[in-house]
Protein backbone atom coordinates (compact mmCIF):
# COMPACT_ATOMS: atom_id res chain seq x y z
CA UNK A 1 0.00 0.00 0.00
CA UNK A 2 1.38 3.42 -0.64
CA UNK A 3 1.76 5.87 2.13
CA UNK A 4 -0.72 8.80 1.59
CA UNK A 5 2.55 10.86 3.11
CA UNK A 6 3.02 10.96 -0.88
CA UNK A 7 0.91 14.00 -1.33
CA UNK A 8 1.95 16.02 1.81
CA UNK A 9 2.43 19.31 0.32
CA UNK A 10 6.12 20.16 0.90
CA UNK A 11 6.62 23.18 -0.75
CA UNK A 12 6.51 24.42 2.10
CA UNK A 13 9.32 23.62 3.89
CA UNK A 14 11.92 25.38 1.52
CA UNK A 15 14.15 27.70 3.73
CA UNK A 16 13.15 30.80 4.86
CA UNK A 17 13.52 33.76 3.16
CA UNK A 18 15.34 35.46 6.23
CA UNK A 19 17.26 32.34 6.77
CA UNK A 20 21.16 31.84 5.99
CA UNK A 21 22.55 29.23 4.65
CA UNK A 22 22.70 25.61 5.34
CA UNK A 23 25.33 24.29 6.71
CA UNK A 24 26.79 21.11 5.32
CA UNK A 25 29.46 18.79 6.98
CA UNK A 26 31.22 15.78 6.16
CA UNK A 27 33.37 13.44 8.69
CA UNK A 28 35.82 10.93 6.43
CA UNK A 29 36.32 8.93 9.54
CA UNK A 30 33.44 6.93 11.67
CA UNK A 31 32.20 9.26 14.36
CA UNK A 32 31.54 7.08 17.78
CA UNK A 33 27.49 6.99 18.71
CA UNK A 34 27.50 9.29 21.97
CA UNK A 35 29.98 11.73 20.21
CA UNK A 36 27.89 12.38 17.37
CA UNK A 37 24.77 12.95 19.63
CA UNK A 38 26.79 15.22 21.92
CA UNK A 39 27.70 17.36 18.92
CA UNK A 40 23.98 17.31 17.49
CA UNK A 41 22.92 18.06 20.98
CA UNK A 42 25.16 21.21 21.26
CA UNK A 43 23.87 22.63 17.62
CA UNK A 44 20.48 21.78 18.10
CA UNK A 45 20.54 24.47 21.11
CA UNK A 46 22.60 26.76 18.97
CA UNK A 47 20.29 26.65 16.37
CA UNK A 48 17.34 27.24 18.67
CA UNK A 49 18.76 30.28 19.57
CA UNK A 50 19.67 31.76 16.69
CA UNK A 51 23.60 31.58 17.17
CA UNK A 52 24.68 28.68 14.42
CA UNK A 53 23.26 27.86 11.44
CA UNK A 54 20.91 25.12 10.16
CA UNK A 55 23.33 22.01 9.62
CA UNK A 56 23.12 18.95 7.53
CA UNK A 57 25.92 16.19 9.01
CA UNK A 58 26.97 13.36 6.97
CA UNK A 59 29.05 10.87 8.30
CA UNK A 60 29.67 6.61 9.56
CA UNK A 61 29.41 5.08 12.58
CA UNK A 62 31.54 1.91 13.60
CA UNK A 63 28.99 -0.79 13.65
CA UNK A 64 26.67 -0.43 16.44
CA UNK A 65 22.77 -0.73 16.98
CA UNK A 66 20.54 1.88 18.04
CA UNK A 67 17.17 1.33 19.58
CA UNK A 68 14.54 4.48 19.35
CA UNK A 69 11.38 5.65 21.30
CA UNK A 70 9.73 2.10 20.29
CA UNK A 71 11.94 -0.19 20.81
CA UNK A 72 11.77 -3.38 21.83
CA UNK A 73 14.25 -5.53 24.05
CA UNK A 74 13.20 -8.85 22.03
CA UNK A 75 14.57 -7.20 18.98
CA UNK A 76 17.91 -7.74 19.73
CA UNK A 77 18.68 -11.24 18.84
CA UNK A 78 22.27 -11.19 19.17
CA UNK A 79 24.56 -8.16 21.03
CA UNK A 80 27.37 -8.50 18.81
CA UNK A 81 27.86 -4.92 18.42
CA UNK A 82 27.12 -1.99 21.24
CA UNK A 83 23.58 -1.00 21.59
CA UNK A 84 22.78 2.64 22.29
CA UNK A 85 19.02 4.12 23.72
CA UNK A 86 18.48 7.06 21.63
CA UNK A 87 15.35 9.35 21.79
CA UNK A 88 14.38 9.34 18.16
CA UNK A 89 11.63 7.91 16.98
CA UNK A 90 11.56 4.16 15.76
CA UNK A 91 12.84 0.99 16.63
CA UNK A 92 15.99 -0.93 16.54
CA UNK A 93 18.57 -0.43 13.58
CA UNK A 94 21.78 -1.02 12.32
CA UNK A 95 24.87 1.34 11.93
CA UNK A 96 28.10 0.63 10.21
CA UNK A 97 30.94 1.32 7.59
CA UNK A 98 29.23 1.53 4.29
CA UNK A 99 26.11 3.26 5.55
CA UNK A 100 26.08 7.17 4.73
CA UNK A 101 23.75 8.41 8.08
CA UNK A 102 22.76 12.19 7.31
CA UNK A 103 21.86 13.91 10.62
CA UNK A 104 19.80 16.97 10.05
CA UNK A 105 19.35 19.94 11.97
CA UNK A 106 17.00 22.41 10.82
CA UNK A 107 14.58 25.31 12.25
CA UNK A 108 10.97 23.77 11.79
CA UNK A 109 9.55 26.49 13.77
CA UNK A 110 10.68 29.03 11.26
CA UNK A 111 10.36 26.37 8.13
CA UNK A 112 6.90 24.40 9.16
CA UNK A 113 6.03 23.14 12.46
CA UNK A 114 4.52 19.64 11.35
CA UNK A 115 6.17 16.80 11.94
CA UNK A 116 4.24 14.71 9.67
CA UNK A 117 4.93 16.51 6.97
CA UNK A 118 8.57 16.75 7.92
CA UNK A 119 8.90 12.87 8.08
CA UNK A 120 7.60 13.22 4.46
CA UNK A 121 9.90 15.63 3.00
CA UNK A 122 13.15 13.04 4.50
CA UNK A 123 11.14 10.58 2.85
CA UNK A 124 11.11 12.48 -0.46
CA UNK A 125 14.61 13.81 -0.18
CA UNK A 126 15.69 10.08 0.29
CA UNK A 127 13.44 9.04 -2.84
CA UNK A 128 14.86 11.79 -5.04
CA UNK A 129 17.94 10.77 -4.02
CA UNK A 130 17.51 7.38 -5.09
CA UNK A 131 16.19 8.35 -8.43
CA UNK A 132 19.03 10.30 -9.22
CA UNK A 133 21.19 7.20 -8.67
CA UNK A 134 18.55 5.25 -10.89
CA UNK A 135 17.33 3.08 -8.22
CA UNK A 136 13.40 3.23 -7.28
CA UNK A 137 12.55 3.51 -3.96
CA UNK A 138 8.61 3.86 -2.38
CA UNK A 139 7.21 4.83 0.54
CA UNK A 140 4.55 2.16 2.57
CA UNK A 141 1.70 2.26 4.93
CA UNK A 142 2.29 0.22 7.26
CA UNK A 143 6.54 0.14 7.06
CA UNK A 144 8.81 2.91 8.41
CA UNK A 145 11.37 3.92 5.83
CA UNK A 146 11.91 3.76 1.52
CA UNK A 147 11.45 0.26 0.45
CA UNK A 148 12.16 -1.39 -2.91
CA UNK A 149 10.87 -3.94 -5.04
CA UNK A 150 12.70 -7.41 -5.16
CA UNK A 151 10.53 -9.64 -7.88
CA UNK A 152 13.51 -11.31 -7.89
CA UNK A 153 12.81 -13.46 -5.10
CA UNK A 154 10.04 -13.61 -4.83
CA UNK A 155 6.13 -12.50 -5.03
CA UNK A 156 5.37 -9.13 -3.18
CA UNK A 157 9.00 -9.12 -1.94
CA UNK A 158 10.39 -5.83 -0.76
CA UNK A 159 13.44 -4.90 0.66
CA UNK A 160 14.43 -1.63 3.12
CA UNK A 161 17.00 0.54 1.31
CA UNK A 162 16.98 3.79 4.08
CA UNK A 163 15.90 4.30 7.14
CA UNK A 164 14.55 7.87 9.15
CA UNK A 165 14.11 8.53 13.06
CA UNK A 166 13.91 12.13 14.12
CA UNK A 167 13.57 14.17 17.20
CA UNK A 168 12.81 17.82 18.00
CA UNK A 169 13.51 19.61 20.52
CA UNK A 170 12.39 23.67 20.60
CA UNK A 171 10.96 22.60 16.86
CA UNK A 172 14.92 22.26 16.03
CA UNK A 173 15.51 18.64 14.25
CA UNK A 174 18.06 16.26 15.09
CA UNK A 175 19.02 12.78 14.16
CA UNK A 176 17.39 11.86 10.52
CA UNK A 177 18.25 9.51 7.71
CA UNK A 178 20.45 6.48 6.91
CA UNK A 179 21.13 4.99 3.43
CA UNK A 180 22.62 1.47 2.80
CA UNK A 181 25.80 2.28 0.02
CA UNK A 182 27.40 -0.92 0.85
CA UNK A 183 27.89 -1.81 4.35
CA UNK A 184 27.65 -5.63 5.15
CA UNK A 185 23.96 -6.44 5.55
CA UNK A 186 24.62 -9.62 7.43
CA UNK A 187 25.21 -6.96 10.87
CA UNK A 188 21.19 -6.44 9.96
CA UNK A 189 20.66 -10.54 11.10
CA UNK A 190 21.35 -9.36 14.48
CA UNK A 191 18.10 -7.43 14.95
CA UNK A 192 14.23 -7.42 14.02
CA UNK A 193 15.04 -4.24 11.64
CA UNK A 194 12.35 -1.53 12.65
CA UNK A 195 10.11 -4.45 14.51
CA UNK A 196 9.33 -5.82 10.69
CA UNK A 197 9.20 -9.80 10.94
CA UNK A 198 7.30 -10.72 7.45
CA UNK A 199 9.90 -12.99 5.80
CA UNK A 200 9.29 -10.96 2.52
CA UNK A 201 10.46 -7.54 3.78
CA UNK A 202 14.24 -7.48 4.13
CA UNK A 203 17.08 -5.33 4.07
CA UNK A 204 19.11 -4.16 1.01
CA UNK A 205 22.22 -1.80 0.01
CA UNK A 206 22.82 0.47 -3.45
CA UNK A 207 25.81 -2.47 -3.73
CA UNK A 208 23.37 -5.63 -3.30
CA UNK A 209 21.02 -3.64 -6.01
CA UNK A 210 23.78 -4.05 -8.38
CA UNK A 211 24.83 -0.07 -8.36
CA UNK A 212 28.18 0.10 -6.85
CA UNK A 213 28.10 4.22 -6.33
CA UNK A 214 30.75 5.62 -4.08
CA UNK A 215 29.48 7.29 -0.92
CA UNK A 216 31.02 10.40 -2.97
CA UNK A 217 27.97 9.98 -5.74
CA UNK A 218 25.93 9.68 -2.83
CA UNK A 219 26.72 12.46 -1.13
CA UNK A 220 26.74 14.51 -4.14
CA UNK A 221 22.69 12.99 -4.54
CA UNK A 222 21.72 13.79 -1.06
CA UNK A 223 22.65 17.47 -1.79
CA UNK A 224 21.22 17.93 -5.11
CA UNK A 225 17.60 16.62 -3.96
CA UNK A 226 17.93 17.87 -0.89
CA UNK A 227 17.68 21.84 -2.79
CA UNK A 228 14.69 20.69 -4.00
CA UNK A 229 12.89 19.66 -0.58
CA UNK A 230 14.06 21.90 1.97
CA UNK A 231 15.55 24.87 -0.44
CA UNK A 232 18.92 25.86 -1.82
CA UNK A 233 22.33 25.69 -0.16
CA UNK A 234 24.89 27.62 -0.96
CA UNK A 235 28.66 25.80 -1.39
CA UNK A 236 29.33 24.78 2.37
CA UNK A 237 31.08 21.58 2.96
CA UNK A 238 34.31 21.36 4.99
CA UNK A 239 35.92 18.03 5.20
CA UNK A 240 35.91 17.32 8.70
CA UNK A 241 34.65 16.45 11.55
CA UNK A 242 31.97 18.63 13.69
Amino acid sequence: MVNDRQSLDLTTFARPADGGAVEWQISNAPVPYLEAVAAMDARVAAIADRKAPELVWLLEHPPLYTSGTSGKAGDLLDARFPLFATGRGGQLTYHGPGQRVAYVMLDLKRRRPDVRAYVAGLEEWIIRTLEALDVRGERREDRVGVWVKRPDKGLGFEDKVAALGVRLRRWVSFHGISINVGPDLSHFAAIVPCGVVDPRYGVTSLVDLGHPVTMADVDAALRQAFEGVFGCSPARLPQATI
